[in-house]
């Protein structure tokens, strides 16, 4: 079986001996009677780290910012957001569909939006217009490049929510790698806003799975809407087992990932045709633009196929990769020949 570098997302890596060895050897419960210990461990120690009373296990990403907005908003209300997020533009139209919602886009810049653009954006108190009534921020932000949120941002962006009676939503699905290239904990990042999700199965290597956090009161709002929204699940302490090694195991060697990123985008840079800033790379992800009309980015992840590197076309013209813990450095040395040659040095 060929063996192909995957860069397509950390999303695809597959789990380690010793997670499965956690899956196989989990005790289990049914986690609808609330009775899985292992799940239970898992949403106590997610709930530790973002600083938070309580969290719950679901199985995706999108449920659980779904889950945020369903439960801190009410059919016609209008959630600020930033123009490129994941919510928005990634989760099938969900938020109108499940929570009778309108988004309100503002253009960050590589994401990252800032309080006096959400201060603009908040209606006037008129029955003609939507109500006002979530702030949704995503940290790293995924099509930012693996932006990280500046800290001192989310903090003003938060302090103007409660002098307006808004809340705050945290997409946090890598947030561990924020933390981690930052040095910023995960709690200092997640106490500035009312729910908080993060994500087990992008960088830390799990199958499946991510946790909501917030108060005791937000969450028990958002269990009601996971069993409406086909989330309960029963024996699924072999989910969370795979959940807790990752906590343990997989948190701090994020920054391999990291200095692959930095190293591929730096190699890129060197390549014609290519339009990259290299130090804009912070974390594990690595967006490019294809400026040789030669070729397209289709067409180049055609090419790179062939060479056992799978990438990811975003555009006609972009490419996003992404590292992670399935992907090494010789494997980066690989990649750039690759990228080499198809596309030539400079």
């Amino acid at each position: 079986m060929i063996r192909f570098i995957d860069l397509r997302s950390d999303t695809v890596t597959k789990p380690t001996e010793g997670m499965r060895r956690a899956i196989a050897e989990a005790e289990v419960g049914d986690d609808v009677y609330g009775e899985d210990p292992t799940v239970n461990r898992l949403q106590e120690k997610v709930a530790q780290l973002l600083g938070k009373e309580a969290s719950l296990f679901v199985p995706s990403g999108t449920m659980a910012n779904q889950l945020a907005i369903k439960s801190q908003t009410q059919p016609g209300d209008e959630v600020i957001i930033e123009a490129t997020s994941h919510p928005f533009n990634f989760e099938g139209g969900a938020g109108a569909a499940l929570s009778g919602i309108q988004f309100y886009c503002i253009k960050g810049e590589r994401g990252i939006i800032k309080a006096s653009q959400i201060e603009e954006a908040i209606r006037p108190k008129d029955h003609h217009y939507p109500v006002t009534r979530l702030i949704c921020l995503e940290n790293t932000h995924n099509r930012g490049g693996g932006t990280i949120f500046p800290i001192g941002e989310i903090e003003a962006i938060s302090r103007l929510a409660k002098e307006r009676g808004l809340l705050v939503h945290l997409d946090g699905a890598r947030l561990w790698n924020a933390s981690v290239a930052s040095g910023i904990p995960l709690h200092e990042y997640a106490r500035w806003c009312d729910s908080v999700s993060v994500c087990l199965s992008k960088g830390l290597g799990a199958p499946i799975g991510s946790l909501i956090a917030g108060s005791k009161e937000l969450i028990h709002r958002v269990h009601r809407f996971r069993k409406m929204f086909g989330g309960g699940m029963r024996q699924v302490g072999i989910l969370a087992a795979a959940g807790l090694y990752a906590i343990e195991h997989h948190i701090d060697r994020l920054k391999e990932d990291h200095e692959n990123a930095k190293k591929l985008a730096r190699g890129l840079a060197e390549l014609k045709g290519v339009k990259i800033h290299p130090e804009q790379v912070e974390t594990n992800i690595v967006i490019f633009e294809i400026e040789d009309s030669q070729i397209n980015a289709f067409q180049l992840a055609e090419e790179m196929k062939k060479f056992g590197v799978l990438i990811h076309a975003i555009g006609r013209r972009m490419i996003r990769l992404v590292t992670h813990l399935d992907v090494t450095q010789e494997d980066i040395g690989v990649t750039l020949e690759g990228f080499e040659r198809v596309l030539g040095r400079k």
